[in-house]
């Protein structure tokens, strides 16, 4: 519709995008979830950090996606126990010294990661002990 403006129209030259087709791009995680006590704990608690106190830690993260991210994805992806120690381990890591990059969380962890071996999750994204990812 030349000519015109403030009118639109199915033909008038641009593509509408309905709000209830954007895609929701947040900070952490959208994938399918059981939502179990636990984990919603767990990430009530990683979101409740994300919101208050890492502003005043800074952007300083060595890894892809943030440490809160990645505690977040984990504890909602393996559960409370699990992945909570990914996400402290995580944590641990990206100190000085520590290492740095593209560190997803495992779609599925290997049978060697149980919950009475907490240490074990020490490996999960280390270049010695990766397990397949997205």
């Amino acid at each position: 519709m030349t000519g015109e403006t403030g009118r639109h129209g199915p033909d008038c030259g641009h593509q509408h995008t309905d709000k209830a087709d954007a895609v929701s791009l947040g900070r952490n995680w959208q994938g399918p979830w059981r939502k179990t006590p636990g984990r919603l704990a767990g990430t009530a608690f990683v979101r409740a950090y994300q919101l208050t106190l890492s502003g005043f830690v800074g952007n300083t993260c060595r890894h892809l996606p943030t440490c809160s991210e990645y505690a977040y994805e984990a504890i909602a992806r393996h559960g409370l126990w699990a992945g909570g120690w990914m996400g402290l381990f995580r944590v641990m890591r990206c100190g000085p010294g520590g290492t740095h990059g593209i560190d997803n969380v495992p779609m599925v962890l290997d049978a060697r990661f149980a919950w009475y071996t907490p240490w074990r999750y020490w490996s999960v994204g280390r270049k010695g002990g990766e397990t397949p990812n997205r």
